[in-house]
């Protein structure tokens, strides 16, 4: 199994990175991200301002051989995917993206920011259906993990749901294993459920 991982630098990229590497051992993971990491050694620093540094990056990885799956915390890497069997490439999205799910309001950037990019998947997923058959494009909601970006609200989260990045890991990567090609250009949650559009 070929795995990318982009992002890699950050709290939830970092982990699932450690996740995969002591659930999959054999398998060869490619992280990505700006900081240099020395824990891995099919890393590859990138600067996400500059497109030059990604398709290298991108063209050094590949190598012809298609990555099974692809996780992104940041950026976009369709073309990578398998043609003749089951690929996947998801995201980072957030419950809060969900329109229909909506019911406190606020944090206008950031649901906004979600919401476009669940249409991103939504839009990929239609087209990367046409080229490769059994591709898997979706969003996925950590839930809320222990992390820098969290610091500022984890006294509103309720008791037993702020995740530690390792438990949150390994439940993404569970729903990940589980995906199928018909549930492509949708958005699940860490425990497997569907997240309304």
């Amino acid at each position: 199994m070929k795995i990318a991982i982009f992002g890699s630098s950050g709290t939830i990229g970092a982990a699932i990175t450690r996740r995969y590497q002591y659930h999959y051992p054999e398998c060869e993971i490619h992280t990505f991200s700006r900081q240099q990491d020395q824990s891995n050694r099919l890393h590859h620093t990138i600067d996400y301002t500059d497109e030059l540094s990604i398709k290298t990056a991108a063209e050094i990885s590949f190598q012809n051989i298609p990555f099974d799956i692809i996780f992104v915390a940041t950026g976009h890497y369709l073309p990578l995917l398998p043609r003749d069997r089951r690929g996947v490439f998801a995201a980072l999205s957030a419950r809060v993206g969900s329109i229909s799910d909506n019911q406190l309001g606020g944090w206008y950037a950031y649901r906004a920011s979600k919401a476009a990019l669940n249409m991103i998947l939504k839009n990929a997923a239609i087209e990367a259906a046409r080229r490769y058959k059994l591709s898997v494009v979706v969003g996925l909601h950590p839930g809320t993990v222990d992390s820098s970006l969290s610091k500022p609200f984890q006294g509103n989260v309720r008791e037993g749901k702020l995740f530690g990045p390792e438990y949150a890991a390994d439940h993404l990567i569970r729903v990940i294993d589980n995906l199928t090609p018909d549930q492509s250009g949708k958005c699940f949650a860490w425990d497997g459920s569907e997240i309304p559009a």
